[in-house]
């Protein structure tokens, strides 16, 4: 559920990509732009785990197109999870990991701030892995790549980041970037729905997680946004990680109408 001084991005029925097995599939179209432009729809899409696509689910996404998936994941999830299943669906598939592994491994304890902590996981994102946030929207930008999907787990953090990071170099104001990252909860209420009746051992590992890991508080993503644009805007910090302007140009044309 979006905040109250958020815009309401939900409520259009061609945001949500209804599945029974993958819960936060999303459509990024419809964001207006500071410059008067919408996001395309139907065109870049955001998702949690499509390691669980099959059987009528697959119809579902096999409808939209797809030609390219990225997967943020690590390099253990897959190997535990698997993959999107290219080989009934054939797409470019992209393994980017954004980290190398993930908040269950962590030293730093996790307090009672979910908003600091959500704060310094997305900072820390940034500063492990710009090079991999770079990889990912070069990709995204290849000719013939669209439509496309990213993806990590719940399809909230490490999906977060990067959607982040494309509509606000595309020129998404900021408002419709965070109330897009708090459609996220419903995703996570959808996925434990579901995990409980069908998938028990996973069900018990959410639920003994710590509450941050399972949040997406919109605060968290403004504060993140408002450091990066600390003297710039978003387009330029991800510039300055290394995104070429032609990738971003290419993006721009592909996604903007």
């Amino acid at each position: 559920m979006n905040s109250p001084n958020l815009p309401d991005v939900g409520g259009d029925p061609r945001r949500l990509i209804r599945l029974t097995a993958v819960h936060n599939f999303r459509d990024l179209g419809g964001y207006p732009t500071v410059d008067g432009r919408t996001t395309r729809w139907r065109t870049l899409f955001r998702a949690d785990g499509l390691h669980r696509l099959g059987g009528a689910d697959l119809e579902v996404v096999r409808e939209l197109g797809l030609r390219t998936v990225i997967d943020l994941r690590s390099d253990g999830e897959l190997a535990e999870r698997g993959t999107f299943p290219h080989g009934e669906h054939p797409v470019a598939f992209h393994h980017v990991p954004i980290v190398d592994s993930t908040w269950q491994h962590l030293d730093r304890a996790v307090d009672d701030d979910a908003v600091a902590f959500l704060e310094w996981a997305y900072h820390d994102m940034l500063h492990q892995g710009p090079h991999r946030f770079v990889q990912a929207i070069e990709q995204l930008s290849a000719p013939e790549a669209l439509p496309a999907v990213f993806h990590c787990a719940a399809g909230k953090d490490r999906t977060g980041v990067l959607a982040m990071l494309l509509l606000g170099s595309l020129g998404v104001a900021h408002d419709y970037i965070v109330a897009d990252y708090a459609l996220t909860e419903g995703g996570i209420t959808r996925m434990l729905a579901w995990a409980e009746q069908e998938a028990p051992e996973m069900f018990a590992r959410l639920s003994e997680a710590p509450a941050a890991f399972m949040a997406a508080i919109p605060e968290a993503m403004t504060r993140v946004i408002a450091t990066i644009c600390d003297g710039g805007t978003i387009r330029d910090y991800t510039l300055g990680l290394g995104v070429s302007q032609a990738a971003l140009a290419r993006l721009g044309a592909a996604l903007l109408e």
